[in-house]
């Protein structure tokens, strides 16, 4: 039987969003392939059987104390023996930081090809083609692997996440021995911020604000507009280095790639980086003075206008419709 191995991402027993994602990514790749998509988990999961809603045959638990905490290292041993044991004719991970992380190191121990960071999946000729960005995301091309088994990750929010009709997947736990001399480092101690906004590699909807912004304190208005919205904040490059934001609110080729379903960009005036990591949001709104903006070359909708007199009413009227 030729099946599809996904990597799943999961923390504190729970699966991520991006696990499901990236499910439905595998089983485009499956149904195209007539191969079976097999999960497999790094640490037990509760409720791993439930992945066969969404198309999942199996669910390999791999388990090993030293597997306990994230280390590049132990997980990409791991994830290696997986592969060589079940010869999938496709791996697919996330293109999270733990993917990214990951995923080279796993190509590069199994010797197969890694197309990183895709954000489309086609069949042709019984052949797999992925669609990545290249040159910082100012060229889409479609690429395939001839000659093994190709690994991918895809892009969070690219594919969008879908049950099927299926029965509970088989639950197997596999423990697998690992050459601890190789793994030179470990978490000590894990310190979680609490009470904080989604990740934005999670969000599915993200409202950024730019330079044009004037300084920090006028990021009440980007707040407002994304509270109204069920929104997360993100900023710029050129925010961020200003130290108006954190780093983690960086939305670009050296912050966060995201892929929301709503992309609202305000005052910003769309520098090749940026573009790079928020061109393949499914629509893109955005709001700046200057009507010849790179952004507006890539948004869905446009609005040549003041910020400080644009957001405030688009806030507004998005709460009133709301109430």
């Amino acid at each position: 039987m030729s099946i599809v191995l996904v990597f799943c991402d999961a923390k504190d027993g729970k699966f991520k969003s991006v696990t499901f994602e990236a499910l439905a990514g595998a089983k485009r790749i499956a149904d195209g392939l007539s191969a079976s998509v097999v999960a497999v988990t790094i640490g037990s999961i509760a409720d791993a059987a439930l992945l066969g809603g969404y198309g999942v045959i199996k669910v390999i638990q791999v388990t090993n104390p030293e597997l306990s905490a994230y280390s590049t290292e132990g997980y990409a041993q791991a994830a290696a023996e997986v592969i060589k044991s079940e010869n999938p004719v496709a791996v697919v991970f996330s293109a999270t930081s733990r993917g990214h992380d990951l995923g080279p190191r796993v190509a590069a121990r199994v010797g197969h090809t890694l197309l990183a960071d895709c954000t489309d999946l086609k069949i042709e000729n019984d052949e797999l083609r992925a669609l990545r960005p290249i040159y910082g995301g100012k060229v889409q091309m479609w690429a395939k692997v001839t000659g093994g088994c190709p690994i991918l990750s895809l892009r969070p929010k690219a594919f969008l996440a879908q049950s099927v009709n299926g029965n509970a997947a088989e639950v197997e736990n596999r423990t697998v021995a690992l050459d601890t001399s190789k793994i030179r480092a470990r978490v000590i101690e894990e310190k979680v911020q609490s009470g904080g906004a989604l990740d934005l590699t999670e969000a599915d909807a993200i409202v950024s604000g730019g330079r044009g912004m004037k300084g920090p304190e006028n990021f009440t208005l980007i707040e407002d507009l994304a509270k109204a919205l069920g929104a997360t904040v993100g900023a710029s490059r050129a925010v961020v280095d200003a130290g108006w934001r954190p780093h983690s609110d960086q939305v670009g080729q050296t912050g966060k790639v995201v892929s929301p379903t709503l992309y609202v960009a305000v005052a910003i005036s769309g520098a090749v980086q940026h573009l790079a990591g928020m061109n393949t949001s499914r629509v893109i709104v955005a709001i700046n003075k200057d009507k010849d903006a790179p952004i507006f070359k890539v948004a869905t909708y446009g609005i040549v206008g003041d910020a400080f007199q644009v957001v405030p009413k688009l806030t507004e009227e998005i709460n009133k419709i709301r109430a």
